[in-house]
């Protein structure tokens, strides 16, 4: 019989962790009060004059264009995805770029960043990022230089919504076991961003269609978390099957081996299983793919010259 993984979906409502601040971490700082009679004392030189502002909306629209340039923006990819663009000010654009450096994010990362996602630039960071943030650091348990890694891998991150998308998955990841010694770490935060019920259980579910148990799913999941990443049309299927059809694979070496999926099919798996049959050889699937080509090679050269000592 085969079991679904619905029973891993979260309740309706997730109950906060104490850990957990109702209010994000992050407030704003405020301005010291200052006061006008020691102002006078502190210097006799008159104040500066307010910066030069202007009310022309084609130079402030070109201010913000030279910003995103700045930024290795492309401005005309910004303004068909993000129309929201035109009308905010270059303040709210450099309060984002601020808020993403506090957190550690270098400048030269922006560029791909709201590049792949333009509805960055006008998003209010204390209502978007900070509990994104603050999510990583007091839900996951990131440490604080962790947050860039995470952000490098991942930036859909920076647009997934707490309460309705990443908690959620959280709480089915841990049900699963991202637990302990396999916690969700800066390199496996990107599966924060999958759907459970469209992208996560389907995949479970049909390794189990495969023929494996439930525990072996669990555990070739947790060995391989990018096993919960792959495409199932893309990926899974047609590995699945040149293993099987091809390479007349046996299933136990897929658990024993579930990082096979992580290979090229047609870059590494085709070409080395290829080479390997051409020569009458074969070695099971962690010995043909684990190691590198210059390896790969020498092993072969190897093993034809055993195989031809033999013959001998």
């Amino acid at each position: 019989m085969i079991i679904r993984f619905t029973h891993l979906l979260p309740q309706s409502s997730i109950p906060q962790s104490p850990q957990h601040p109702s209010k994000t971490h992050f407030k704003t700082p405020q301005k010291p009060s200052t006061n006008p009679k020691n102002a006078i004392f502190a210097t006799t030189n008159p104040p500066p004059p307010p910066p030069t502002t202007t009310t022309d909306s084609g130079i402030l629209f070109r201010q913000k264009i030279i910003y995103l340039k700045s930024l290795k923006v492309n401005p005309t990819k910004a303004l068909q995805k993000n129309p929201n663009f035109r009308s905010t000010s270059l303040q709210t654009l450099k309060s984002v770029e601020n808020c993403l450096s506090s957190m550690g994010i270098d400048r030269s990362e922006f560029g791909r960043i709201f590049d792949m996602y333009p509805q960055l630039l006008t998003c209010d960071p204390h209502i978007d990022l900070y509990p994104v943030f603050d999510f990583l650091l007091a839900d996951v348990g990131l440490g604080f230089f962790d947050i860039r890694k995470s952000i490098r891998r991942c930036p859909r991150l920076l647009i997934c919504n707490v309460e309705e998308q990443l908690r959620p998955t959280l709480w089915f990841l841990r049900k699963l076991g991202f637990v302990g010694s396999n916690k969700i770490t800066s390199q496996t935060t990107m599966l924060l961003v999958s759907s459970v019920r469209g992208t996560l259980m389907p995949k479970l579910d049909y390794l189990m269609g495969l023929g494996f148990e439930y525990e072996e799913v669990v555990n070739m999941v947790l060995r391989s978390p990018g096993l919960l990443t792959f495409s199932i049309e893309n990926n899974y299927k047609p590995k699945v099957d040149y293993f099987l059809k091809e390479m007349k694979g046996d299933l136990r070496d897929l658990k024993r081996f579930p990082q096979y999926f992580s290979y090229s099919l047609e870059g590494k798996i085709v070409p080395r299983h290829r080479l390997l049959v051409d020569h009458g050889l074969c070695v099971p699937i962690w010995e043909m793919l684990k190691v590198s080509d210059g390896e790969f090679n020498a092993r072969l050269i190897e093993a034809r010259l055993k195989l031809g000592d033999k013959r001998l």
